[in-house]
């Protein structure tokens, strides 16, 4: 196999301390957080005490002011173990970056240090029923008052730590008919009036993932709720497009270190499986299945590096943060489903890992932007105009 190069030692120990938080904080509890249908509140607080929240941020703001790298090594680890219950990545490299590149001094100050600790858990509500991948059919609307306060009306679904969320960075409509010139971010906090959680909604995989609706009727907020001040008023559509490639690569890191997990779970198995008196690996179709797959591994890992290293000098494209979003969440699924067959009727029973990483990978090729979209960026970055 290639070397890595992208990470030095420091990144190494990093993630070694990380997997012993993991073996004795997330391990021994997940499968039983999938029963409940959420983690507990507890493994945010451990994680804010250990310091694996927020790591980029500085370390005024609660952080470590440690590179992406750092997260980067979380969020392989957490998918080599298959604890997709878990939402920190979200949590610290969504969230708390639209904070910290476009908050005022102030919503630093009074958010980033409790994203940081765990005290805060927080979310981003972008889909809508009627609105998914095009942010631009957003419909909450968030109405300016003449005391200068915004009435914020609509709803959310499909919201990853929206029953934990204490702060929720939220997609409104401040002027519908500018189209995304009149997209705003608002920060909603627990408890606001007229700030409602829904169900937590039942999926396919991710059942421990706390993903919910999320209603607002009326919420009255001030400017000072809005994301970066006044002065960012319908600039929120810019600001998603500007931290889009990273989102969307942290699907691709995730789908790479997954599918690296599937082919090393099936390995194990299938050298152990005995059929017709020898093991499965015997076979020539077992091998030559997992060559191919460990071949196409291999080359989305070398892609996924390099654009990591990208982001670390600020310098990935939209463009081609989609392509490791399609090819690596498409690539996951083609794995899973390989190793699923390999391991023979096991591989459609709950208890092994390899049939929980089957249903939580399908919804790779869906969140984040589908992959249907991801092509239609990719094209118009060719020159390819659509509509």
């Amino acid at each position: 196999m290639i070397e890595r190069t992208l990470f030095n030692a420091d990144h190494e120990a990093f993630r070694d301390s990380f997997r012993r938080f993991m073996e004795k904080e997330i391990a021994p509890f997940h499968a039983g957080w999938e029963e409940q249908g959420y983690v507990d509140r507890e493994v945010w607080r451990k994680a804010g005490e250990n310091g694996f929240l927020c790591m980029t941020l500085p370390e005024a703001h609660g952080g470590a002011g440690v590179d992406r790298l750092y997260s980067v090594v979380q969020m392989e680890e957490l998918a080599r173990g298959g604890f997709s219950g878990i939402g920190y990545g979200l949590h610290s490299e969504i969230v708390a970056p639209y904070i910290a590149h476009y908050g005022t001094e102030e919503q630093k100050a009074r958010y980033l240090p409790k994203l940081a600790s765990g005290e805060m858990v927080g979310a981003i509500a972008m889909s809508e029923p009627a609105a998914g991948s095009d942010l631009q059919g957003v419909r909450t609307t968030a109405l300016k008052q003449a005391d200068g306060s915004y009435l914020i009306n609509g709803s959310k679904t499909f919201i990853t730590n929206g029953w934990h969320a204490d702060l929720v960075i939220l997609v409104a409509k401040t002027d519908p008919a500018a189209g995304a010139k009149g997209t705003s971010l608002f920060l909603i906090e627990r408890g606001m009036s007229g700030f409602e959680k829904g169900q937590r909604l039942k999926k396919l995989g991710l059942k421990a993932q706390d993903t919910s609706e999320l209603f607002f009727n009326n919420v009255r907020v001030g400017p000072e709720q809005l994301l970066g001040g006044t002065a960012m008023e319908g600039r929120g559509f810019i600001c998603l497009m500007e931290q889009l490639p990273w989102e969307r690569l942290q699907i691709a890191i995730g789908a790479v270190a997954a599918a690296q997990a599937a082919i090393d779970w099936t390995v194990a198995y299938v050298k152990d499986r005995k059929v017709f008196g020898q093991p499965v690996a015997a076979y020539q179709n077992t091998r030559y299945t997992l060559a191919e797959l460990q071949t196409e591994v291999q080359v989305a890992r070398v892609f996924v590096d390099r654009c990591c290293e990208l982001v670390v000098q600020d310098r990935l494209d939209t463009a081609t943060a989609s392509m490791a979003k399609y090819w690596c969440s498409d690539l996951q699924c083609k794995v899973m489903d390989e190793c699923v067959q390999l391991h023979g009727g096991y591989g459609f029973m709950w208890e092994y890992p390899i049939t929980r990483a089957y249903a939580d990978a399908r919804v790779q090729r869906i969140y984040g932007g589908t992959n249907e979209i991801m092509k239609e960026v990719i094209s118009r970055g060719m020159g390819l105009g659509g509509r």
